[in-house]
């Protein structure tokens, strides 16, 4: 089977940029760019991984509403502390062990981190020894909490890793 029909969706994104990048919609536009957009999709297919579906597709809605609810409370908790003169913010980093396997849970896992306010993914290791692939994320405040890191990686691993492991099962 062509690459460009594995990949209709990739292929139909490619055909609108087109579009909207020579501004017509004319016959000619629409079959040139047709035609470079299943050229391009097949040239290109054989570098892209093939991500595995997600097991429990209809677990995503939660996972998206929590990570929606978080981006908005540490937002709060951000601005709470950037806006406090007499707060100073306490930054560290941890390095949080995944369990995830599957590289595309474990690109989610990390934008995600990322996502959310006074967090920041800043590298991804993976042992040569087979052993479990590390996360280094970088936090803006630690608090007055001695056991920070341990409960950033805590409440990291309980809030989206374990619902990213649930989807991809």
């Amino acid at each position: 089977m062509m690459a460009w029909l594995r990949f209709p969706l990739t292929t139909l994104a490619l055909l609108a940029l087109w579009l909207l990048l020579v501004g017509s919609v004319g016959p000619g536009q629409v079959l040139l760019g047709a035609l470079l957009a299943m050229l391009i999709t097949g040239a290109t297919a054989g570098f892209w991984p093939r991500r595995r579906r997600p097991g429990r597709p209809w677990l995503i809605l939660r996972y998206l509403w929590r990570l929606a609810t978080d981006i908005l409370t540490a937002n709060v908790r951000v601005a709470a502390l950037v806006l406090d003169r007499r707060r100073r913010p306490r930054p560290f980093f941890v390095e949080v062990p995944l369990a995830l396997v599957d590289p595309f849970a474990i690109y989610l896992f990390a934008s995600t981190v990322s996502l959310t306010p006074g967090t920041v993914s800043a590298d991804l290791r993976r042992p040569a020894d087979g052993g479990r692939t590390l996360l280094l994320v970088h936090s803006l405040d630690g608090g007055d909490a001695a056991d920070a890191s341990e409960r950033l990686c805590r409440d990291l691993k309980q809030r989206y890793e374990q619902p990213l492991m649930e989807i991809f099962r």
